[in-house]
Formats: structure tokens, C-alpha cells, sequence
């Protein structure tokens, strides 16, 4: 199963939108949080249509009423609040936004992958048997460059996605 993990758009809605075509093998997306306005949860549910989408909340999500409101328009599309533990081909996933607490999650050894973004750094490592994945941001301004990650549960290996 391949899953597209993504984070920190911020809004950018030409990143998003590359990101979503490059993302259609996929069968499951994640975002690790920070879609700030409420438009982009329609980018995100109208460009990823074939398969389920997984979001946790950022600190940069402020309009939570109408991110959620907008939301129930899409059946595939799920808001988990703050946190969420996932299951893909046969792995356990932690999923947040914050990297601290990912690799606290990650040290704990419950998990096959845990995901966050929050620091716009592009990471891919292991702690533990634990691959813990932070795909860098998709607005691409903070670090200059706008990356997200696809994830193979056959192979259990993540491959950045260069925008």
C-alpha cells in the first residue's frame, strides 16, 4: 500500500495542488497538520478523491469551525484533532504535528512509522525499528523547499517527493 504523507502548506494552494497530482498512486494521504484556511481542506478532498485522507491539526490551523464545517462535505476526508494512530498494510502509525512529541512517540517502540511536520525540516530516519518520517513542507518558503514523502508498506522504505 502507498501512502502520500504531506505537511505544513500554509495555504500554498499551487504546491498543494502538484503535490495531490504526484500523489494519485497513492492510496491513503496523511497531513501531519498546518492547512491554516479552511479552503484548503476542499483542495484537499476534491485533489485526492480515490483514496481516504488522514489530517491532525497544527498550530497554525486557526479557523477550526470551518476547517471541520468544511470537512463533512467529503465522506474520504477525517479529522483527528491533535493526534491519531492509523493502520496501513499492516503498520501502526502515530501521527501528530509536532516533532517533539513524534519522536517521543517514535522512542516509545509502538509503532512502525510515526509522522509529524511542525519544523518545515524534511526528514527521513529510524529510531529504533521505528521510521520516522517529517516529509518537510509543502509551501516550500520557510526552508525553499517544498517536499512530501510517498511511503510503501510492502517495502516499509519512504522516498521524498521534491515539488
Amino acid at each position: 500500500m502507498k501512502i502520500a504523507i504531506l505537511s505544513d502548506i500554509h495555504d500554498h494552494i499551487a504546491n498543494l495542488r502538484f503535490a495531490l497530482a504526484q500523489s494519485q498512486e497513492a492510496e491513503a494521504l496523511i497531513c501531519c497538520g498546518d492547512l491554516c484556511s479552511p479552503f484548503i481542506v476542499k483542495e484537499l478532498g476534491e485533489g485526492f478523491k480515490d483514496g481516504v485522507i488522514h489530517v491532525v491539526f497544527g498550530n497554525n490551523d486557526a479557523d477550526l469551525f470551518r476547517i471541520t464545517s468544511k470537512a463533512t462535505e467529503y465522506a474520504h476526508l477525517h479529522l483527528h484533532g491533535e493526534f491519531v494512530e492509523l493502520q496501513f498494510g499492516g503498520k501502526k502509525f502515530a501521527v501528530n504535528h509536532y516533532d517533539n512529541l513524534g519522536r517521543r512517540l517514535a522512542q516509545t517502540g509502538n509503532y512502525d512509522v510515526v509522522c509529524f511536520g511542525h519544523n518545515h525540516q524534511f526528514e527521513i530516519s529510524h529510531t529504533g525499528q521505528t521510521l520516522v518520517i517529517n516529509p518537510g513542507e509543502i509551501m516550500g518558503e520557510l526552508t525553499g523547499n517544498a517536499t512530501f514523502v510517498l511511503y510503501d508498506s510492502k517495502l516499509h522504505e519512504a522516498v521524498r517527493v521534491d515539488l
